[in-house]
């Protein structure tokens, strides 16, 4: 018999969350990372190579006193930036109303942006308004940019009369033609290149175009994620590809996707320009996301951003987060809330002031309400009406196929 002895090895853990229920968060304090950190490279000349540190840095405009320094403090004014904060209070007010109504069966299902309320918003806000939107299912936000109405948007939750998907979407799953943003999807990560070949398109026709899609830390360990950069890499368009770190999938935490130190650092291996951003800072996103659109102006094609941040709610009106991560976890976070960081930047510098913000909550939440009351005379979740059955036959084709033709005529439609 061999005497040798069999080593005993501890198996490989992968994407271990880092706190669990029960136990205590701690992501280390403050960010190490401080605005100044990371130059503003010319973005018309800019290479994948000159953003290695971009990547595995972290971008950030406002300090942790509130104050903007650095680089890539933004070209934009205080009234922007008070419609900015008025946009995510808009956003988080919205969703606060929908989750009690889903809770209270006037919606069958919904799914909140909060804690990530500036993604969409300062990013949107740095666009051109003939730019196309590719979002995931936490960009409701870049709607109020573009300047949909409430009315509208709850119809669709609803999935009354004048839902205008026609009932054909999830609630929640939202398009909008006239805002150029795109059908929502359930099966995640199609946007990413759908957004990629809707880029290629304006950069044939030699159209000032630009396309931002987003998708989360989860999805990234998808196909279509691979797929898009591989596209962008090749043919250059004018894209915006943003992978919205945020911790956490419906249940798994990012550990098990990231593949690496970072989500940024991924993409200057397809040899595009790619930086970290502090999603939590409104300042940094939208210029960061300036630069990009820039960049995409110059012809210098793709620009992929890691945009680091935290799901403060749960993944939708389905989960409990309760189950997965400690309920006080978002406390902790180093990036902090949004909105608050954004107000306290501008009472800071004088533009803002608690009562202005009491103000405008207040009218903020009755212009929900009066919504909510507006859009159920166009029918309710209980009682209807809904969308006739004959629609899944419209809207589709412009020209119907013969066999679609029979089966309507089979319905009776």
């Amino acid at each position: 018999m061999s005497d040798r002895k069999t080593a005993v090895t501890t198996p490989y853990t992968i994407g271990t969350a880092p706190f669990r229920p029960g136990e205590e968060a701690d992501f280390g304090g403050k960010f190490k990372e401080q605005p100044g950190d990371l130059n503003r490279p010319d973005p018309t000349k800019c290479s994948a190579d000159d953003t290695i540190k971009h990547a595995s840095g972290l971008v950030r405009v406002l300090t942790d006193d509130g104050e903007a320094k650095g680089d890539w403090i933004p070209d934009i004014s205080a009234e922007q930036l008070i419609q900015g904060l008025e946009y995510m209070m808009r956003l988080r007010i919205f969703d606060d109303r929908m989750m009690k109504m889903q809770r209270t069966g006037k919606l069958s299902f919904y799914m909140r942006s909060f804690g990530e309320e500036a993604v969409a918003i300062a990013q949107t806000m740095a666009l051109e308004d003939n730019d196309w939107i590719f979002p995931s299912y936490r960009q409701p936000g870049a709607q109020f940019v573009r300047g949909r109405d409430m009315v509208s948007m709850i119809c669709h939750c609803i999935g009354n009369t004048e839902d205008n998907v026609r009932g054909r979407q999830m609630p929640v799953h939202y398009t909008w033609k006239e805002g150029r943003f795109i059908s929502i999807s359930s099966p995640v990560g199609t946007q990413f290149s759908q957004a990629v070949g809707v880029a290629m398109a304006s950069a044939y026709k030699g159209l000032d175009e630009a396309c931002i899609t987003w998708l989360g830390d989860g999805t990234s360990a998808q196909g279509d994620y691979h797929y898009a950069l591989n596209f962008a890499s090749t043919f250059k368009p004018p894209v915006i590809l943003n992978v919205v770190n945020n911790q956490w999938a419906i249940s798994t935490h990012q550990n098990l996707a990231t593949g690496g130190r970072t989500f940024a650092e991924r993409g200057l291996a397809y040899d595009i320009p790619s930086i970290r951003v502090d999603g939590n800072d409104f300042l940094a996103l939208y210029s960061v996301t300036r630069w990009a659109r820039e960049r995409a102006s110059a012809g210098l094609g793709p620009t992929h951003i890691e945009v680091y941040t935290y799901r403060a709610g749960a993944h939708s009106s389905s989960d409990d987060p309760s189950a997965y991560r400690p309920d006080d976890e978002f406390l902790c976070w180093p990036g902090g809330d949004p909105v608050d960081r954004l107000k306290q930047y501008l009472i800071k510098s004088g533009n803002w002031d608690e009562k202005n913000h009491a103000k405008l909550e207040k009218k903020i939440d009755d212009e929900v309400m009066t919504a909510y009351k507006e859009a159920c005379e166009f029918g309710d979740l209980a009682s209807g009406p809904y969308p006739p059955a004959s629609t899944i036959f419209t809207e589709v084709y412009e020209t119907v196929p013969w066999h679609v033709q029979e089966q309507r005529e089979e319905l009776g439609k």
